[in-house]
């Protein structure tokens, strides 16, 4: 019997996993149109297969819809071909669905436009650990770490150009069996679509291999976390980047240092959308070269908002490579729940006129919590739980994303973290390891 091709449509949810329905493929004229069934409560499945508290119930219908510019087809070797296309989620009337992420995401990219007259350009940097022991010990950032994994590497890197998307480099990173992948930017919605295609592909290519990735934030707490770092810049409508400025501070344009601003303004209401894990903050603390506190930092990596070096000469090329970079992320967040989230602060720093603040020079844990406030400076949530406080404390912040959202997020991560309860630390880190 000759097996039918089928496509997977599919939507990184609230617990940014991949979820989805396939269909055949012959069918796909028809499903661009009309979609495939899918259910509200499914929105509250947490990254553990457990459902938290619904307000649907067994109530509603929805259609996923196939987007044609967000189709990956890639051949592992033996077996049939991978084949899934990224999805909005809509209503039954054609309608964006609230908690659909790719659609909470073009919502935040219309206010950006609105609000300044630009367009973001922007790419996910991600760091993954292969599971196991590694084969050979102490290859941090290693020639020979790398030469073992180097047919795992050539082949994600195939996979993402022939989905598309331009590969930058990959390394054998710091941590045991840790690499890192790193893609060039894309416009838009695009880029987090890629983020995604990115993890999805780099699992594939180790699993064809007989190997297991995990993009977990951290496997042990004694060793490195996995990061995602997220490079933003801005072009206008001309395609000409407005993101840079030479005699601005830090090189940053009056736009860039207003969208700044706003950023680490409200970053300590966001991080439970960029960092969304339980175990996500065993990662962020000072020394790990994550992110602790709101402040900005010129080149510096233990920033929270980094801005980034530049190897160009001349001016135009300059402009176009200028870009700052978030950093208190993680591959537990969806990345277009993550981004909606940055450039909703970054919108709400342009409205209120604000000012990036001076980079930071010195170790910020040295600092009381007194000089930490007159300088504008504020720990960052130490739990997910007090993360989600945060982010529900602030009804402008949470308002982003429409009234229904906090309350159902909010039930999302309980369920979330009940399952941990029981669990201590190493526990909870296996958990996460297997999952994400």
């Amino acid at each position: 019997m000759t097996p039918t091709p089928l496509i997977f449509a599919a939507t990184c949810d609230l617990a940014g996993k991949v979820r989805g329905k396939a269909f055949p493929a012959d069918q796909l004229d028809k499903r661009l149109v009309r979609g495939v069934g899918w259910t509200p409560t499914n929105v509250l499945i947490n990254c553990f297969d457990g459902i938290g508290e619904s307000p649907f119930g067994a109530l509603g219908d929805l259609l996923l819809i196939p987007d044609a510019t967000a189709e990956v087809r890639v051949d592992f070797g033996a077996g049939p071909a991978e084949h899934f296309m990224l999805a909005d989620i809509v209503t039954l009337e054609g309608k964006p669905w609230e908690f659909c992420t790719r659609s909470l995401l073009k919502s935040a990219l219309h206010r950006l436009h609105r609000v300044s007259g630009v367009r973001l350009i922007s790419a996910f940097e991600h760091e993954f650990q292969l599971k196991g022991k590694p084969a050979v010990d102490n290859q941090g950032f290693g020639r020979e770490g790398f030469e073992l994994q180097r047919a795992l590497c050539e082949t994600l890197v195939a996979a993402l150009q022939r989905a598309g998307i331009d590969p930058d480099s990959i390394m054998k990173e710091y941590g045991p069996n840790q690499y890192e992948v790193v893609v060039g930017p894309d416009e838009g919605v695009r880029s987090a679509d890629a983020a995604v295609i990115l993890r999805e592909l780099t699992r594939s290519a180790a699993r064809s291999m007989g190997q297991k990735a995990t993009f977990t934030p951290i496997r042990d707490v004694n060793s490195v976390g996995n990061g995602v770092h997220i490079h933003m810049s801005f072009i206008n409508d001309d395609g000409k980047p407005v993101t840079y400025d030479e005699n601005g501070a830090c090189g940053m344009s009056q736009l860039t240092s207003a969208f700044s601003a706003g950023v680490l303004k409200y970053l300590e209401n966001i991080i439970a959308l960029t960092a969304p894990s339980v175990v996500s903050y065993e990662r962020l603390t000072p020394h790990r070269w994550s992110a602790a506190y709101n402040n900005l930092g010129f080149r510096d990596r233990e920033a929270s908002l980094r801005v980034c070096p530049v190897t160009a000469k001349d001016p135009a090329s300059i402009a176009r490579q200028f870009n700052i970079e978030y950093r208190a992320a993680a591959a537990a967040a969806c990345p277009h729940m993550a981004l909606a989230a940055i450039v909703h602060a970054g919108c709400q720093g342009i409205e209120e006129g604000l000012v990036a603040p001076a980079p930071t020079e010195e170790d910020l844990s040295l600092l009381s919590p007194k000089t930490l406030a007159e300088r504008g400076f504020v720990r960052l949530p130490k739990s997910l739980e007090a993360a989600l406080e945060q982010f529900e404390a602030n009804p402008l912040a949470n308002g982003w994303f429409g009234k229904a959202f906090a309350p159902v997020y909010r039930a999302h991560k309980a369920s979330e973290i009940a399952y941990l309860a029981d669990m201590d630390t190493d526990a909870r880190c296996a958990a996460y390891e297997e999952t994400y």
